[in-house]
């Protein structure tokens, strides 16, 4: 990757976190640029249309084409059209947050959600985020399905999720890890409490066909207190069913039916420790 390049990316990257603007001083010194450089590339973005400058702090912030961007992918993939409709169905039953997550790589990133709860507390995070693989339900439904050492590989790189960040449940080893994910792929389905977040439960099902990878991830989330392990359990046959039906009609859509394809096909089968597929 070119050095222009590699710092426009890290500046849109780093933009993502701060939609209220962030001065050039700030920017620089956060992402280790010098800041006449820094100041090269943010006019270059602006020339794009990806970032502006706010007129009364003179700050910089994203505009929203590269929303508009993602949108449109998604929008031009069918995923959503495909997916709404079980996700719907999901929420309706369970009467909590429904959301998928696509595989991209070494990345699980939320595309599209259903809100079931009619009253009390919503639990309803921010869509496009790439999930913390260590400690989210999504993550580990995924990690599960993988290899040992390419999920060990996969979190590594990322960084593994630490309780004073997310949750009190949160593993805070790979040895603990690993010791859920076992308890995961007896089940079928991951089940987490307070290691996302404090105060709240989720649980998530691959989306997954026969002898293929993983293209995506079903999760229903909601507080803990309205939605303990044994709430959770009661819901583990409408959430692999639901996972089932995606993995079929998926196929429809390019993103859900290539999502993952290669990234780890090379690994011998005897190594793999895998859960149920659809």
């Amino acid at each position: 990757m070119s050095g222009a390049l590699e710092k426009s990316l890290a500046i849109l990257e780093y933009l993502i976190a701060h939609p209220d603007g962030v001065p050039l001083a700030q920017i620089a010194t956060e992402l280790g640029q010098l800041r006449s450089g820094c100041h090269r590339t943010l006019q270059e973005l602006i020339r794009h249309g990806y970032v502006r400058q706010l007129p009364q702090r003179g700050d910089y912030a994203l505009t929203t084409k590269m929303a508009s961007m993602g949108l449109s992918f998604l929008s031009k993939s069918g995923v959503v059209d495909i997916a709404q409709p079980v996700i719907h169905r999901l929420a309706q039953a369970t009467e909590e947050l429904v959301r998928l997550a696509i595989v991209d790589g070494e990345r699980l990133t939320l595309v599209a959600k259903a809100q079931g709860a009619r009253s009390g507390l919503l639990y309803d995070p921010d869509m496009g985020i790439d999930l913390r693989l260590s400690c989210s339900a999504a993550g580990q439904a995924w990690l599960m399905t993988l290899p040992e050492d390419v999920a060990i590989a996969y979190v590594t790189r990322q960084g593994m999720g630490q309780p004073k960040n997310f949750g009190p449940n949160a593993p805070a080893s790979f040895k603990a890890l690993l010791k859920v994910l076992d308890e995961h792929r007896k089940r079928g389905f991951s089940i987490i409490e307070e290691a996302y977040a404090p105060g709240m439960s989720s649980m998530a099902a691959p989306i997954q066909r026969k002898g293929g990878p993983a293209t995506g991830v079903l999760v229903i989330a909601g507080p803990s207190a309205r939605l303990p392990a044994a709430r959770m359990q009661q819901h583990g046959p409408a959430l692999l069913a639901a996972a089932a039906e995606l993995a079929t009609t998926g196929q429809a859509s390019a993103l859900l039916k290539s999502a993952n394809v290669g990234t780890w096909g090379n690994v011998p089968e005897s190594t793999a420790r895998r859960g149920p597929v659809a």
